[in-house]
């Protein structure tokens, strides 16, 4: 979509720009506006995203020709405990003119006090510092060609298995103390959502879950959640053994996790980009970190 910025001397006053719901109708014109900032255009992603939660936008002011979304933001519930924030974004034309700030600050409003999070990106973070909330950790974003040069531990890996719609209600159970709230809404739509989702098992036990999906130039390995680094590494091992040969892989890691770190450096994934884990109304992010191994995606924890 091509697109002319208006002239700098265009004033422009954030808090009068009306802000409407966004529907799975605006798909396409979250896509325009995603690619206007050079990010790719997900619509795997943000299908998902507009279905599960709830996004918010503002449009062009009626004097710019160009029209379109200019700006928006999707809030993720978890049930009446959290409200998880991602893809902020605004049109390249409209940068650093206060709409990010409008939006999200709009997103928190809508959450009626409720607890907030989100992953910041370095462009971000000050934005949403500004705004009160506080870094609480960060990730790496890492991408390679698995290589398998350290091999996850036999046992381990041999207890995983695709998933089954049986697992489902284990699935859920295994998830809520790790992921801290209930997010049935989101784990119910892996199966159509992912191109792998499997099971890790012990002695008849769940002991893990994850799984894999597309991005345009990537395979993206969350959510996972296990009971133990060497369960996680089972589970990424077989996703990355499925994936399909061309594109890298992409793992979000949480620098709480060393361990998963040093072994996915070792298999071949490497990354400097960082983001800061970031809340507002809680102390932390929900959940049980130790389990809690990557995220379904940077835009829904």
């Amino acid at each position: 979509m091509t697109t002319t910025a208006p002239p700098d001397s265009t004033p422009l006053d954030p808090d009068a720009l009306p802000i409407r719901r966004l529907g799975f109708a605006d798909l396409d014109a979250c896509l325009d506006l995603a690619e206007s900032r050079g990010w790719s255009r997900e619509a795997h992603r943000w299908r998902l995203l507009l279905v599960a939660g709830q996004g918010y936008g503002i449009d062009a002011p009626p004097d710019d020709p160009a029209g379109g979304l200019i700006a928006a933001v999707v809030s993720t519930p978890y049930t009446d405990a959290y409200r998880c924030l991602g893809m902020v974004v605004t049109a390249e034309r409209y940068g650093r003119r206060g709409l990010a700030r409008r939006v999200v600050r709009h997103a928190v409003a809508e959450a009626g006090g409720l607890p907030v999070f989100l992953t910041a990106t370095p462009q971000g973070r000050p934005v949403y510092a500004r705004l009160g909330f506080r870094t609480v950790g960060t990730t790496t974003t890492l991408l390679g060609h698995f290589t398998g040069a350290r091999p996850a531990p036999a046992p381990e890996a041999a207890g995983v298995r695709s998933a089954a719609a049986a697992d489902l209600p284990g699935i859920l159970a295994f998830d809520l103390p790790a992921f801290g709230t209930d997010r049935t809404e989101l784990l119910t739509r892996l199966p159509s959502f992912a191109d792998q989702f499997l099971v890790a098992e012990a002695d008849g036990r769940l002991t893990g879950f994850a799984a894999a999906w597309p991005q345009p130039g990537a395979t993206v390995v969350g959510p996972v959640v296990a009971r133990d680094v060497a369960t996680a590494q089972a589970l990424v091992a077989r996703l990355a053994e499925g994936a399909p040969a061309g594109p890298p892989l992409r793992y979000d890691l949480d620098a709480r996790h060393p361990e998963m770190g040093d072994w996915l450096a070792a298999n071949g994934l490497t990354g400097d980009t960082v983001c800061d884990l970031m809340i507002l109304g809680a102390p932390d992010i929900p959940g049980d970190i130790t389990r809690r191994f990557a995220p379904y995606s940077v835009a829904l924890g």
